[in-house]
């Protein structure tokens, strides 16, 4: 498995069905995204998953929905009370859980009974929603076996700034397992974290340096359970979605490697531009492309290696829109 920008080999991708337009839905229909088929589909290899069809369940098929405790609901027919395919559809998330080997994130379709992951609705015994909702069955089980695994709801997806989140995320899964495959060291994992400084000073400078003293007392702890805990607080970590604040901070970081090298006016240009997209004027791929110029032609090895600089391959320009 490579992540690199020249990859032959598209990183795969767990996705509801319904998403690629498989007609799977309780009504024969699909839930076709075009951002999923079309957009992200010539980047990533897909996995279709509908966990009703795989219970057995027929297309189209009575509907269900949660109801009871939002922490435990049960999925029960909508017309036939007495059809309950909670089990079924937990067991079949662990099931997939084990199964799907080799991906690196996960969509899942969002207020499904089964795969939606958050707000769903949970309906109470006089027929009301609770407030708050609860998360999709199969979604709940698959989710508790893979706990860094980066996930999305389809809907949440066409937000720029979650998108870029997502994608950054199963990047750093991706490069992770590639990590563990080489053989996990205790340089291989500051070597790691050293890559991924900007990037978490980006999202969560405070965890950056919860991380730091963490590592900082390697030698005290068991690599193999020092390992999991690390990237899984390093996960947590670039959940958080960075701001143009927190970006321009990391610009502004970068920029004090080209101090001694760059003129006074390449200094002001730089510096105009970061201003300019701290207050909204242009995206985060302008400042960053210019100061990538100037590491181009002032190259810097500890710069070279930062995931922030390219954290996902150019083509999707994921920046763009930020």
């Amino acid at each position: 498995m490579t992540v690199s920008s020249s990859a032959t080999e598209p990183l795969k991708l767990g996705i509801s069905a319904c998403l690629l337009g498989a007609e799977v839905r309780f009504n024969g229909g699909h839930k076709q995204s075009h951002l999923c088929s079309r957009v992200l589909s010539e980047h990533f290899q897909f996995v279709p998953v509908c966990p009703e069809v795989g219970i057995g369940m027929s297309t189209p098929r009575e509907p269900i929905r949660l109801v009871g405790e939002p922490q435990a609901p049960r999925a029960i027919g909508t017309v036939k009370r007495e059809m309950d395919v909670t089990e079924a559809l937990a067991a079949y998330g662990e099931r997939m859980a084990s199964e799907l080997q080799g991906i690196c994130g996960y969509i899942f379709m969002q207020q499904s009974p089964s795969c939606g992951l958050e707000r769903v609705k949970v309906y109470q015994d006089n027929g009301m929603p609770v407030t708050g909702g609860g998360r999709g069955i199969y979604a709940q089980a698959f989710c508790a076996r893979h706990p860094d695994l980066p996930v999305e709801e389809d809907g949440r997806l066409n937000d720029a700034v979650l998108r870029e989140n997502f994608l950054t995320r199963v990047y750093a899964y991706a490069r992770w397992q590639q990590l563990l495959l080489s053989g996990l060291t205790r340089q291989s994992i500051l070597d790691f974290h050293s890559r991924y400084k900007y990037q978490l000073m980006a999202t969560d400078p405070v965890q950056y340096k919860a991380l730091g003293q963490l590592l900082g007392n390697l030698h005290q702890y068991d690599l193999a359970e020092l390992a999991p805990r690390y990237f899984s607080q390093l996960m947590q970590a670039l959940k958080k979605c960075a701001t143009r604040r927190t970006h321009s901070n990391v610009l502004q970081h970068l920029c004090g490697y080209l101090k001694k090298t760059l003129s006074g006016e390449d200094k002001q240009e730089v510096s105009q531009l970061i201003h300019q997209y701290r207050n909204g004027i242009v995206p985060l791929v302008v400042p960053l492309t210019l100061l990538k110029h100037h590491f181009r032609h002032h190259p810097d090895a500890y710069i070279a290696r930062q995931v922030y600089m390219q954290p996902h391959p150019e083509n999707l320009s994921l920046r763009n829109a930020l």
